[in-house]
């Protein structure tokens, strides 16, 4: 990869559609005279803070005056300029680094218990011999049900140094029987890349859920494996990727892209633009190469789209990605809290900004998910809004268009019946993990032994299943119509109960059969 006077480290910071954020862009701002100056604005600011402090007549707490007081501020600017508190700074870092040192279990919190659903793979439980299925009652003699406890609280007693030692209190359920277990915390790996498997003789897929300080490796660990079992082809899935590190997403590109081609370029409000190229190094520059997307791939995901895009590389399957092509640059307070602000826009090779307008205030920027419903995007390309303005051409003079998220070159509308569109969403939701975890827990014996393809008829050849998860949600108050999308529900049941039970390159088996943009895929 080369690099033309770009401003590393480019970071991107990441979350899907339902998350906090979604996918900003960002590089850490250098300690300037310009922002060490203090002029009479800011000192009006310190000064009511402080009078505030000592003498306003209850009891308040100014960081969060502070706190309100710049994101009010940042809010006027753009949807991306955000500022993050300390306590969301730190999960955001952690949640980007890739690995945690910890216990590794997979978890979620039933009836104020905490119930193991999977130990990781490998992972310092599993070595301990903990289940699925387990119950962690204390740690340390610090205990953790009841319904006062909290992620934090479980968060600081499960985690702590490498190598460093924790006495659980466990409860298995299959037993009924309590006992301590010693557990040795360690590294534990935050995978980003979900799997990488042969869907034919000649075919690999990869998918990536965000791009994290890990991505890259995985990524070409995953890559390097599938050309040795045969590869000619590769589908790179950034369905519901809302970003990461973009140096990771520059790697990648630089995998499928020849020498000299360019990847993305910035331009700041001073006009400097910063390009970055592809290198020679590239091990898939001749394969075929399709890419899928939708609504929820935003940022980083986009600027590997429109890179493939451009250069005429491969096909852009899917649905109009999210439209995010603003960078910041992130400032660290003392606290630990930090601000990103936009400084500067990317652009795709032929000079397309895939930046959707936020003129109408982040409300509405955010809830684009609802007009590209209403207008009819999702279901037909002809409803997707096109300016001809913004209409650039590709090297073979394929037209492209900006203003907006990166356009497909194959439309694949979504999958649900009409008035459904949050069942996707859902299906690959917690709601699912919880649901399975539960029927699993309730009676894991019936299961014992089986194969997917015993998996696979036990869910999908009656509605038992179905209804019962039916019924489980629908008594969370929020009623969803499954009836009209039966067969899909039943599929991500199906493929959940595999994941659970055998582990993650099943759900995918199932998953991946039926997908209606990997048919796509496979056809080109």
């Amino acid at each position: 990869m080369k690099v033309d006077k770009v401003y590393f480290p480019l970071i991107i910071f990441t979350a899907v559609a339902v998350g906090f954020l979604l996918g900003g862009i960002f590089i850490k701002a250098p300690v300037s005279e310009k922002q060490n100056a203090e002029n009479q604005t800011k000192r009006k600011l310190n000064k009511l803070i402080d009078f505030i402090d000592s003498d306003y007549v209850d009891e308040v707490n100014t960081d969060s005056i502070v706190d309100q007081t710049v994101n009010g501020i940042l809010e006027k600017l753009d949807p991306h300029s955000v500022y993050i508190a300390k306590n969301e700074a730190e999960e955001a870092a952690q949640s980007m680094k890739g690995n945690f040192v910890g216990i590794g279990v997979n978890f979620f919190i039933d009836k104020d218990t905490v119930a193991v659903i999977q130990p990781i793979e490998g992972g310092p439980s599993e070595k301990a011999g903990i289940k699925a299925g387990d119950r962690i009652l204390s740690a340390n003699g610090a205990i953790l049900f009841g319904k006062k406890i909290t992620t934090e609280k479980l968060y600081s007693k499960l985690k702590g140094e490498p190598n460093s030692e924790v006495t659980l209190l466990i409860f298995r359920k299959s037993e009924n029987k309590k006992f301590k277990v010693k557990v040795i915390r360690n590294v534990v790996p935050v995978k980003s890349v979900d799997i990488a498997i042969m869907l034919n003789k000649t075919t690999g897929y990869i998918k990536i859920n965000r791009f994290a300080e890990t991505t890259y490796n995985e990524f070409k660990s995953g890559l390097n494996r599938l050309i040795k079992q045969g590869a000619k082809s590769l589908v790179l899935d950034l369905r519901n990727n809302g970003g990461g590190y973009l140096e990771e997403a520059v790697f990648i590109s630089d995998e499928f892209l020849k020498d000299d081609k360019l990847i993305v370029f910035t331009k700041n409000r001073k006009g400097r633009i910063d390009k970055t190229f592809a290198s020679d190094k590239g091990a898939f520059e001749n394969g075929k190469l399709t890419v899928l997307i939708n609504e929820n791939t935003a940022s980083a995901s986009e600027i590997i789209a429109g890179a493939i895009q451009d250069n005429d590389r491969g096909l852009i399957i899917g649905r109009r990605s999210f439209g995010k092509g603003l960078v910041q640059r992130e400032m660290l307070f003392d606290d630990k809290s930090t601000v990103r602000l936009t400084v500067a826009r990317y652009y795709t090779p032929t000079g397309r900004s895939i930046q959707k307008s936020y003129k109408e205030g982040n409300a509405e920027y955010f809830n684009d998910f609802m007009h590209r419903y209403e207008s009819g995007e999702l279901y037909a390309k002809d409803s997707i809004k096109i300016a001809d303005t913004l209409k650039f051409k590709t090297p073979k003079g394929r037209i492209v268009y900006g203003g907006g998220g990166i356009v497909p070159d194959i439309f694949v509308p979504i999958e649900t019946a009409k008035g459904n569109e949050i069942i996707p969403l859902l299906m690959q939701s917690g709601a699912v993990t919880n649901f399975v975890f539960t029927e699993l827990d309730a009676n894991r014996r019936a299961f014992k032994g089986m194969t997917i393809q015993q998996i696979s008829a036990k869910i999908e050849t009656s509605d038992v299943y179905f209804n019962d998860f039916k019924n489980f949600i629908n008594t969370s108050e929020s009623f969803i119509d499954l009836d009209s999308n039966k067969n899909y529900v039943k599929r991500y049941l199906t493929a959940e109960f595999c994941r659970q039970l055998l582990g993650e390159n099943q759900y995918y088996q199932i998953v991946l059969k039926d997908d209606t943009m990997v048919k796509e895929a496979l056809k080109h």
